[in-house]
């Protein structure tokens, strides 16, 4: 038997399948149990059968189908681990920052862009529009929320919080702002606008 090639020794030829390959050892295995020299000259010979066929695949002499694993086929690499998500906020903000829709953006901009317009164009409209901002504001924070005491609270927040910030930035300003016809109240109302966009929009 030493004297024959792995294949022959195996008795299987070299378009044997894998299958017809271990159904061919598994056979002689059985059929010379028990004999020890004979069983370690099988091994061998399949050893080198599959040596044979890894170097026949290697140079493109055997195409092996999909579905067939041959032992010595490639392991597939091994998947990538999951990356862990990066938080792009500490939990304390992410529980007071809203992720609002396209409409709850430009919705509260269009109008308080609008109303900026006005103060604007007629400061003597100031106290108009900033009832209409405000009261836009709650409107615009209970249809997000559904909640009208806290849209009441962070509208009046909004302004008079915008009101103080617009006031303390003009009086910075001043000197830069001699030329701009439009006194603090106006620059005041503007920023508060910007205030109460941010609150309406961003504020969860």
């Amino acid at each position: 038997m030493s004297e024959q090639n792995p294949y022959e020794q195996l008795g299987v030829s070299e378009d044997s399948s894998f299958e017809e390959i271990q159904a061919a050892k598994s056979r002689l295995c059985t059929e010379y149990k028990g004999d020890a020299e004979r069983i370690k000259l099988i091994e061998t010979a399949y050893d080198a059968v599959l040596m044979d066929r890894l170097k026949m695949r290697q140079e493109g002499r055997i195409k092996v189908p999909e579905g067939i694993r041959f032992p010595e086929r490639s392991l597939d690499p091994p998947p990538n681990p999951p990356m862990n998500p990066v938080r792009q906020a500490p939990a304390w903000l992410e529980r007071f920052i809203d992720t609002p829709s396209k409409a709850d953006i430009l919705l509260p901009a269009g109008v308080m862009a609008g109303l900026s317009a006005l103060v604007i164009l007629v400061p003597t409209s100031v106290q108009a529009a900033l009832i209409l901002s405000v009261g836009a504001t709650f409107y615009f924070i209970y249809r997000k929320e559904q909640k009208l005491g806290r849209a009441v609270l962070l509208g009046f927040v909004g302004l008079f919080v915008g009101l103080l910030l617009g006031g303390l930035i003009y009086g910075l300003l001043a000197s830069q702002l001699a030329g701009f016809a439009a006194g603090q109240d106006v620059v005041a109302s503007v920023f508060m606008f910007l205030v109460l966009w941010l609150i309406s929009s961003f504020l969860r």
